[in-house]
């Protein structure tokens, strides 16, 4: 089983986690199920960039992006080459170490 290395988070995840996933699973839902509270205001549709994060290793082991996700993914806050959609990166076989930005474009939690 692969295993996500979420870096330290002032808010989400002070002290850092590392969890298991499972191969097809979302970032995402892999940090909800860990009880890291990832933005996620559109509800996994891809039509927002609150769940945007930074794939600091394993990168190119996610599934690919789509246009869409790109597109959106340029309205997000502190974009970097390797910036995804938690809800649009899905995990294949090799370890990931994740970075969640400090802000992003919400300017109140959707509390989930």
């Amino acid at each position: 089983m692969p295993q996500i290395v979420f870096l330290p988070h002032a808010e989400l995840c002070p002290d850092g986690a590392a969890v298991e996933a499972k191969t097809g699973e979302t970032v995402l839902d892999v940090a909800l199920r860990s009880g890291i509270s990832i933005e996620h205001a559109c509800e996994k549709s891809c039509a927002c960039t609150t769940c945007h994060v930074i794939v600091r290793e394993g990168f190119y082991s996610l599934n690919e992006s789509d246009e869409l996700e790109d597109d959106m993914l340029d309205k997000a806050w502190g974009l970097e080459s390797e910036s995804r959609l938690g809800c649009q990166a899905r995990i294949a076989d090799e370890d990931l170490v994740v970075e969640i930005p400090k802000y992003t474009v919400n300017i109140v939690s959707e509390g989930h």
